[in-house]
């Protein structure tokens, strides 16, 4: 039987803010084709259109403005590729002309700009040419980067290729559905190689023409995988495979064409052997999932972010939560913001974090849907609406950290007896109700 000591240990709690490196970007993300509305020339527009979208194109000042006010230091966006070249060869100067005032009034508002120049749309006239099946996409791209460069790039600090090569091939010849899809294993590494000559084309050209550097990269879909039963060989195979497949293997292929990773975290999955080859393991009902029944599982930023690191730098491009009850969003940003803040103790060098998204916007192929906002849009209006959870991440961005008394939003330093006087309520008035 243990002893009772005379007296109990004294309390060890640090109330500290919970702080991130000096000069850490804090911002949130957006793409074009997503926000700006009436891309007409994009293949999507055939498929599923985003119609008017957020009307950013025409609000895009008002939206930077609300993203100053909210202390974003930081900004992650997109231009369209078919609105610059709505017609093979064909440039259309005025609106690269509307996208040189889009990064400019970024810069006098005083952002660090991270601009993407690919977010999965493609001009119809590159569809129909095979779009990334086809071996002459490349250099397509290659092109209107070399076009649209020298026009943009005093209002760039960091360059974005592509996003989430991985989502595209898996979304068009996996799930099929996204345009153009079909089921066809040589159209997956086809398009898989063709996107990674894109990047190295693109990298090269900046890298040479601008020698003084601006760090280029992409922003990559990285996914936590794990086993359901530990002792599972093969489990542990099947994670190991997954793990190489979706969160390493362009980066193999374009070795050395990166100055930082982009990572952007949404999935965790738990791989479980009731079969030959271990599957994905349903976890809506087990698990606490956002409204796209994707997992919350913060420990996951921290995985992926530890096995990445390199002694190269790191932004998480994209992390956010679809929920209509903004509570889940506070939450949600405290405790994978937490986790954020563990793996730079731990020594992995993560220079930034944008949140997606800015404000409600068309998700593909699931519309209007989901609400991954800081910001919620009234679509019938046009109208924004700061949500509280925008505010939280204000509070953390102006601390550069996130204070104490925000843990209070996972649950930390809440006390038994206030649970339990809140608890004693409720049952009172259970028992009213049922009289």
């Amino acid at each position: 039987m243990p002893t009772i000591p005379q007296e109990h240990p004294k309390e060890h709690h640090d109330h500290e803010t919970l702080k991130f490196p000096e000069g850490f970007l804090w911002g949130s993300a957006t793409s074009a084709y997503q926000v700006e509305g009436n891309n007409i020339h994009a293949d999507w527009e055939d498929f599923k259109s985003a119609g008017t979208a957020c009307d950013q194109y025409n609000r895009y000042e008002s939206d930077f403005e609300l993203a100053r006010e909210l202390n974003h230091n930081a900004h992650r966006l997109s231009i369209e590729w078919s609105r610059i070249e709505p017609k093979e060869n064909e440039f259309d100067e005025a609106e690269i002309e509307h996208y040189r005032k889009v990064l400019q009034n970024l810069k006098t508002k005083g952002f660090t700009v991270m601009l993407t120049l690919w977010h999965f749309t493609l001009p119809k006239w590159v569809a129909d040419k095979g779009g990334w099946e086809n071996g002459a996409t490349p250099k397509y791209f290659e092109r209107f980067v070399k076009k649209i460069v020298p026009y943009i790039s005093d209002y760039v600090d960091l360059w974005v290729t592509l996003n989430e090569p991985g989502v595209y091939i898996y979304e068009t010849y996996v799930e099929r559905v996204w345009p153009h899809a079909k089921k066809s294993w040589l159209g997956q590494v086809k398009t898989f190689l063709n996107l990674t000559s894109a990047h190295k084309k693109a990298y090269k050209f900046l890298h040479k023409t601008y020698p003084a550097g601006k760090p280029v990269g992409i922003a990559n879909n990285i996914l936590s995988f794990e086993v359901s039963h530990k002792h599972s060989i093969r489990e542990q195979i099947a994670v190991f495979l997954n793990d190489i497949f979706d969160n390493h293997l362009f980066y193999l292929f374009t070795k050395g064409a990166h100055d930082f990773l982009g990572i952007n975290y949404y999935f965790h999955i738990r791989l479980r052997n009731n079969d030959l080859i271990p599957r994905k393991m349903e976890i809506g009902q087990t698990h606490d999932v956002s409204d796209l029944g994707w997992e919350i599982y913060p420990e996951g930023i921290f995985e992926v972010l530890t096995d990445l690191a390199d002694d190269i730098p790191i932004y998480i491009t994209e992390c956010g939560i679809a929920s209509t009850n903004d509570d889940r969003r506070n939450r949600f940003l405290i405790a994978y913001l937490q986790e954020v803040a563990r793996a730079i103790k731990s020594g992995v060098n993560v220079r930034g974090f944008f949140y997606w998204s800015l404000i409600d916007n068309f998700e593909w192929q699931m519309g209007f849907e989901p609400r991954f906002g800081l910001v919620e849009m009234d679509y019938k209006t046009m109208e924004r609406h700061i949500r509280p959870s925008a505010l939280v991440y204000t509070d953390i961005i102006q601390h550069n950290g996130i204070p104490h008394s925000l843990l209070r939003f996972i649950g930390h330093t809440v006390q038994a007896e206030e649970v339990l006087e809140k608890r004693q309520k409720e049952i009172e008035k259970e028992i009213e109700n049922h009289q």
